[in-house]
């Protein structure tokens, strides 16, 4: 293997001080065009690639996305960052992973960073679907696949699940089996996946004649302490619902642990479903019903359309939806359990 070369190698072959090339490696401004494109032209000859920045600015990639979700605590997002990895791995790309928090301002601060790294590729699940905090980064026309959630300003491809289908089949399911006051735990309204499935859940009781009871309506933060206090507050009241659909697995996993603090029994007392499967669904006892969705599929379609956008960058190009079909797993929750004598 020969020698690597050095910037001082780099500035002898394009006739200029170290300091100048450094100035155009660290995109420090300052040099003329002519002399630029000269020692970009030295370091591509040499091979000269002192860390993925010079790499960058010769090749004008950098073999490295950027992905963005609101909450890495969720199973449901580990699952699809785990299918963009290994799609991105096959391709020969990276990924540089961000957590938002849900806060539209540390999501602005992610995606300023990245356009200094220079990212070829984004994949979101933004904070706040109408916010304005992606403006300078589509400026860039580096290419934006949003999942999960839409980016509802902007004409970019989106990869979403059958969120209301996935609902209304859960709700239609308990009313099936018998269930008439079903409460549903929301998610944010202002969401794709939040307000989707409270329209699923909607469509299910009218299809079914049922009237919709406010009271029977509580709204949750897609986080587990929302869960466990909704059911909370469904539990004391009045006339308590007899079976309620939780709209993500965190408040799934909320609302389990409130049910058996207050000795609320599944199954028997009360119907239950929720959207996303999730490991201690079958643990439970009754094992839990729920609607279940390819989180890793989501990822890797989500890198596919990426991939594409990255290799032919044409924005007259329409704009891409993909829908992924979700599937109801039907187990004891969903049912009317009967005592063994």
């Amino acid at each position: 293997m020969g020698k690597k070369a050095t910037i001082l190698d780099v500035a002898k072959e394009a006739g200029v001080s170290v300091a100048t090339v450094s100035r155009v490696v660290n995109k420090q401004g300052g040099v003329k065009q002519e002399t630029e494109a000269r020692i970009l032209a030295a370091i591509e000859k040499l091979d000269y690639v002192r860390n993925a920045i010079a790499r960058s600015m010769v090749r004008k990639e950098t073999k490295t996305i950027g992905v963005i979700i609101p909450d890495m605590t969720n199973p449901f997002f580990s699952k699809v960052i785990s299918g963009i990895e290994q799609a991105a791995l096959n391709d020969h790309y990276f990924t540089i992973i961000s957590n938002s928090h849900e806060s539209e301002a540390r999501e602005e601060e992610i995606l300023d960073h990245y356009l200094q790294r220079g990212v070829d590729g984004l994949v979101i699940t933004t904070a706040n679907e109408t916010g304005h905090q992606l403006d300078a980064f589509m400026k860039s026309n580096i290419p934006v696949v949003a999942v999960d959630r839409q980016l509802k300003q902007y004409e970019v491809d989106t990869v979403l699940s059958g969120n209301r289908e996935g609902s209304f089949e859960a709700v239609q399911h308990l009313i099936q089996e018998g269930f008439r006051r079903i409460a549903i735990i929301r998610g944010p309204q202002h969401t794709t996946p939040g307000l989707e499935r409270f329209k699923g859940y909607l469509k299910a009781l009218q299809m079914h004649g049922i009237h919709m009871e406010e009271e029977l309506i509580v709204d949750g933060d897609f986080m587990e302490e929302s869960g466990y206090q909704c059911i909370q507050r469904l539990y004391h009241m009045d006339h308590p619902p007899d079976a309620v659909f939780s709209s993500n697995n965190l408040m799934s996993i909320g609302a389990v642990k409130a049910m058996k603090d207050l000795n609320w029994e599944i199954g028997f007392e009360v119907g239950f479903s929720g959207f996303d499967d999730i490991e201690i669904a079958t643990f439970m006892e009754p094992n839990l019903t729920m609607v279940s969705r390819n989180m890793e599929g989501l990822g890797e379609v989500a890198f596919k359309y990426l991939q594409r956008r990255m290799r032919e960058p044409d924005p007259s190009r329409p704009k891409r939806e993909y829908i992924m079909a979700p599937s109801l797993i039907v187990r004891e929750s969903g049912r009317r359990l009967r005592r063994h004598v």
